[in-house]
């Protein structure tokens, strides 16, 4: 018996583990594409434990879209990337010729297979037009921690390919402008432990077949998909499922076959999402005439998984935090949650799969677009409009405005990456949703849908850019849009400012806006404006959407009576909204918050009010002018028997978040923000406890009169009113008095919940009771983990919720949940509900002996070992703003990036993001 001969790229595998390569910037303004492309693909996996063997038959052609002249980053070849840390290259052949000689007809280099163009040409057919490239690789799944490319979440074979994931299942061109028919996709494994085999496309044939290691039985499955796709929607699962099934009759009449797959436990949870896919796809039909293109459509719940989805063509892989819902485990958030993620991978099918992007760069051509339309889905299904836009706006200034702040800031089509995971961004994603949604503020919703119309009819079955989006847009309506283009190249939050003033004796209201941005020219702002008469509330201008073009504009309006302007309504662009003055006119925002017709500026503009007495109190200001209008427009809100929808009300109600403060002010002090904004809640806790008491008791009989669990806007917006109710009452905690009633009450409604939404929202508040709330507390958290019944979801929140807890030992109490028994730092979900849950918890990470950031630092060494993607994108990221807290803070967030930074073997992923971290 003879030793197998070594992997064709061993050396270079050695030579990259003993000298990794520097990692390298890619610019988005080098793109050139490929000479040689593939256009058909045949792969055949062979899953054994440890050692899975990949055979791939590449079809390859000379690219139409390739000329002569233009420049490549690499000579006459068919390009090939792949990790050879990851795959073991065992056999290379070209045409049926075995004995290609290395740097003659190959070059190997790390993270590269160039196969040579006379080699290629030397036996291709239609005088070299037409190859076929063969190859045979082995990779280990069970060893990939990063959870990228063939992977193993469990008992689960699984894969996620997005964005560079492909190269580590096999030698391949990894880049979406290749877009390649997979024709057959063969997947083999012991029956036994993988009786669900799953790929793209249609299922062709099944069967058992012999070739197991101890003679046990294995099964293969046989896939095709007719629709060309980049390799980055590639899928496959291999595992022993339980599976729902359901059916869908397109509009013209085709019968697609829906099934969503989990482990076998967890089926039950899987209606909500079923019916969720249903919803989507009839909205996309009416909403925009696109109907699903195949006979079937899988979804597979994966629990160990770096993202919340996957739109992999026709084999959609969800995070189960993402798909599984019921009452007992989930909170109503988590159910909007699943329903919005659904409708988004769906609606990937066409804004992603059918029309994909040209390169990583136009990454926002299919997540902003797409994140528009299941926005807009989601807030339409529910009929809840407005409280989805409230909802939407708030994660664009909470999380977007703080990435825009910081180092790590860019335009929604990047100029450049060293690493294309750090680039899946809220500025990609929800900044780029806003940019779409002014696409169709501007040209209204009959000329968007004109140009959705002529963008399918151009590029179906295609790769194409931002430009090609905003050219079919312009096209459609005959609009000049060229200004618009600039929001794609403009990084950073614009600033619209305006002035106002009345002319009574010309019966004139003028709004001067100005705008200011990091565009060297002025961009085109969209500003939503409504009129109300100041004397009766009236609307007197309904919403009129004026066109700020220019770096200062002027407009002018014939009223006839003194106004209070809306501005901005709708948030119909992504900017801040200031007054020249630099102060807000409390006046007027007390007024629009009684007064406005616009449902989202009258949610702000309370939120603008709240806003103003925090930060008086923050900086030791007189207060009581503006508390006592805060206490006047909290105490209208609670009683105006106007107000119909109880989710607008429990928003209305809310102050704002820390977050958003910290946005507010120039240098971040997170304990003064926390301590500012408890204040103002108290005085409103005190001033209408009789009020609140009266309302929490009325919607508690009305719970309890009704025990038919829903998840529509009517039962979920009383959930979050009554929870908005018992917040505050809770706040009450100065005397021992006030502490046990507040424990009590939360312990009530705890005890007392029917479903998961009642239960966390009660639980959150008793975490962080302290004094005689003590006991309390510590019942509940212990009572909490035992329900759970190691539910992996249900212990995520309560992780989550003991790091978000607002008690002195904080930290001491995080570093022991990382020591518990069922936290798992290879389980991003596990990861994200400590770590990330402890760096948003601001006060007690900002604490000011630094030991939050050493903890950090600490966790992000670990973490960067298992799965870089984690340790960069969802916690290294906590100290980037370090130039916006004062000297001593600064200089100990800074100190754990250069740490990091200095770790031997950091990840390029959490490379990239330290070192733009320090400039």
């Amino acid at each position: 018996m003879t030793d197998s001969p070594p992997p064709l790229n061993a050396a270079i595998a050695a030579s990259s583990i003993a000298n990794p390569p520097k990692p390298v910037e890619v610019l988005r303004l080098k793109y050139a594409p490929l000479k040689y492309i593939v256009s058909k693909v045949s792969l055949d996996f062979k899953l054994y434990k440890g050692n899975t063997l990949v055979e791939t038959v590449l079809t390859v052609c000379v690219n139409k879209k390739y000329s002569d002249g233009e420049s490549n980053s690499v000579e006459d070849g068919l390009v090939l990337d792949g990790e050879e840390e990851t795959v073991k290259l065992l056999q290379l052949s070209v045409d049926g010729c075995d004995a290609l000689v290395p740097e003659k007809d190959y070059v190997l280099s790390p993270g590269k297979l160039i196969i040579k163009g006379e080699t290629l040409r030397r036996g291709g057919a239609n005088n070299g037009e037409v190859m076929t490239v063969r190859s045979l690789v082995s990779i280990i799944p069970e060893n990939n921690t990063q959870l990228s490319g063939l992977y193993k979440s469990g008992d689960m074979y699984c894969t996620q390919c997005e964005a560079e994931g492909f190269r580590r299942i096999t030698y391949y061109p990894d880049r979406p402008d290749v877009m390649a028919i997979f024709e057959e996709v063969r997947v083999e494994a012991n029956a036994k432990n993988f009786p669900v085999l799953l790929s793209n496309g249609n299922l062709v044939k099944e069967g058992m077949c012999e070739g197991g290691t101890n003679g046990d039985l294995r099964k293969f499955a046989v896939w095709s998909d007719p629709f060309p796709k980049p390799s980055y929607l590639f899928a496959l699962v291999a595992g022993d499922l339980g599976c729902l099934e359901g059916s869908f009759t397109t509009m013209s009449g085709r019968n697609v076959a829906l099934r969503f797959y989990s482990e076998h436990r967890n089926v039950s949870k899987l209606n909500y999402a079923l019916e969720s896919l249903k919803r989507a796809m009839t909205w996309d039909e009416k909403t925009f005439g696109l109907e699903y293109d195949l006979d079937l459509f899988n979804v597979v719940a994966v629990e160990s998984f770096n993202m919340g989805a996957m739109e992999n063509k026709s084999l959609n892989v969800f995070n189960t935090s993402c798909v599984l819902a019921d009452p007992k485990t989930s909170s109503d958030a988590n159910y909007f949650r699943v329903e919005g993620i659904i409708g988004h991978e769906y609606f990937h099918n066409w804004t992603g799969n059918r029309v994909t992007c040209r390169d990583w760069f136009q990454l926002t051509l299919k997540e902003g677009l797409t994140v528009y339309r299941d926005q807009k889905f989601s807030g339409e299904v529910n009929n809840c409009a407005a409280v989805k836009r409230i909802s939407d706006v708030l994660t664009v200034r909470g999380m977007q405005f703080k990435e825009d702040a910081g180092p790590m800031s860019h335009p929604i089509r990047p100029d450049s990456y060293i690493a294309m995971d750090n680039f899946y961004t809220a500025t990609v994603y929800r900044k780029g949703a806003e940019v779409i949604r002014m696409y169709d503020t501007i040209l209204g919703s009959d000329g968007f849908r004109k140009g959705m119309d002529l963008y399918f009819k151009r590029h179906d079955n295609d790769a194409v850019t931002c430009d090609d989006f905003l050219s079919a847009m312009s096209d459609a309506n005959d609009v000049d849009l060229s200004q618009f283009a600039r929001w794609y190249s403009t990084s950073g939050t614009p600033t619209v400012t305006y002035v106002t003033s009345y002319d009574a004796e010309k019966g004139l209201f003028v709004i001067g806006l100005s705008q200011s941005s990091r565009s060297d020219v002025p961009l085109f702002i969209p500003v939503a404006l409504g009129l109300l008469d100041k004397e009766t509330g009236q609307e007197v201008l309904p919403t009129t959407v004026l066109e700020l073009k220019e770096s200062n504009q002027t407009f002018t309006f014939p009223v006839k009576g003194d106004v209070v302007p809306s501005i901005l309504r709708n948030w119909s662009a992504p900017v801040k909204l200031v007054p020249a003055s630099g102060v807000v006119n409390e006046s007027d925002m007390a007024f629009l918050a009684s007064n406005d017709t616009d449902g989202f500026n009258r949610w702000d503009s309370a939120q603008q009010l709240y806003t103003a007495a925090i930060m008086k109190v923050l900086d030791g200001k007189d207060y009581a002018e503006t508390l006592d209008r805060v206490l006047g427009t909290f105490g209208a809100t609670l009683s105006d028997a106007s107000i119909s929808d109880d989710a607008i009300r429990a928003y209305a109600l809310i102050l704002p978040a820390e977050s958003t403060l910290a946005e507010a002010v120039t240098v971040i002090d997170p304990p003064a923000i926390r301590d500012a904004r408890k204040f103002v809640k108290k005085a409103i806790a005190k001033k209408f406890k009789a009020e609140l008491t009266a309302a929490y008791d009325k919607l508690t009989s009305d719970v309890e009169a009704d025990t038919t669990f829903r998840v529509d806007g009517t039962a979920t917006g009383r959930r979050r009113l009554r929870n908005v109710y018992l917040s505050y009452l809770s706040a009450l905690d100065e005397t021992a008095e006030e502490q046990r009633e507040a424990a009590k009450l939360a312990t009530k409604h705890f005890e007392s919940s029917t479903g998961m939404t009642d239960k966390l929202a009660a639980f959150n508040i008793l975490c962080s009771m302290s004094g005689e709330g003590e006991s309390a507390r510590d019942a509940a958290i212990q009572k909490f983990y035992d329900d759970a019944d190691g539910d992996p979801l249900v212990i995520d929140k309560w992780f989550a919720c003991l790091a978000s807890a607002d008690v002195p030992d904080l930290l001491e109490r995080v570093v022991k949940l990382t020591a518990h028994p069922e936290f798992k730092l290879e389980v991003p979900n596990r990861c994200r509900a400590v770590i990330l849950s402890f760096t948003a918890n601001a006060a007690a990470f900002h604490d000011s002996s630094g030991k939050g950031y050493e903890f950090l630092g600490d966790m992000l060494e670990k973490i960067d070992k298992v799965n870089s993607r984690v340790s960069a994108r969802t916690t290294a990221s906590s100290l980037l703003s370090w130039k916006r807290y004062n000297e001593k803070r600064a200089s100990m967030m800074k100190a754990q990036l250069e740490r990091l930074r200095a770790m031997p073997n950091c990840s390029k992923d959490l490379l990239e993001i330290v070192t733009k971290g320090l400039k």
